[in-house]
């Protein structure tokens, strides 16, 4: 049975929204997915598309969000349709959208230090979206999020203070996450700053894993 699903790309272009989506766009068609591909926010106040769409993947970093299209995002994931997307294009999106943040449970803050080595961390083992998957490093951004409770946190990564920063003890920020919101399913990952994060084999098998998993 095919399914649909919606990629919507843009914003700002220092995260190459359209190549970074589009590096799944085949893996969805390859799962039987009808994909539908924007540029435009637009999408989100169409009520009838909306609640015929059976996932959408969200790759748009920063801007604003109008009041109906937050509207038709919110209320075709609360009736089941799937939401997923990784670092900036899902989770700082629409800074003051709290309608938006509610539904995703996190807020980017901070990438102290820019580009650093660091670890992504495994939480749940057990869980099917990082089964098999040990913790990897990556060479990028690291995110510090403000975050909240209902989050199902699947994978974490800590940030350690250096000598001139303002904090004093090591943070830890959700890395791999999913919630349910309504009937329908969100997942996010945090890393992906760069192409060839997103071509990491644990990172994209827990992204792949993650659209799978959300979709209605």
């Amino acid at each position: 049975m095919t399914r649909q699903a919606l990629v919507v790309r843009g914003g700002w272009d220092g995260h190459a929204p359209e190549e970074a989506a589009d590096l799944f766009v085949p893996f969805l068609r390859e799962h039987d997915f009808d994909v539908t591909v924007e540029g435009s926010l637009e999408v989100y106040a169409d009520t009838e598309f909306m609640a015929a769409t059976d996932l959408i993947v969200q790759c748009w970093t920063m801007g604003d969000i109008l009041a109906d299209e937050l509207r038709g995002l919110r209320t075709a994931v609360a009736a089941g349709t799937g939401f997923a997307g990784w670092h900036g294009g899902i989770v700082d999106s629409f800074r003051i959208a709290t309608d938006y943040l509610q539904l995703v449970g996190a807020q980017f803050v901070a990438h102290p230090r820019g580009i650093v080595e660091h670890t992504v961390a495994i939480t749940r083992p057990d869980h099917p979206l990082v089964e098999g998957v040990h913790d990897f490093s990556l060479h990028s951004e690291q995110y510090w999020l403000l975050t909240d409770p209902l989050n199902e946190v699947l994978a974490t990564t800590t940030i350690t203070p250096g000598p001139d920063d303002e904090w004093h003890a090591p943070v830890t920020s959700p890395a791999v996450w999913t919630r349910r919101w309504g009937a329908g399913r969100v997942f996010v990952a945090t890393p992906g700053h760069q192409l060839a994060d997103l071509e990491t084999p644990a990172l994209r098998t827990i992204i792949e894993r993650g659209l799978l998993w959300a979709a209605r």
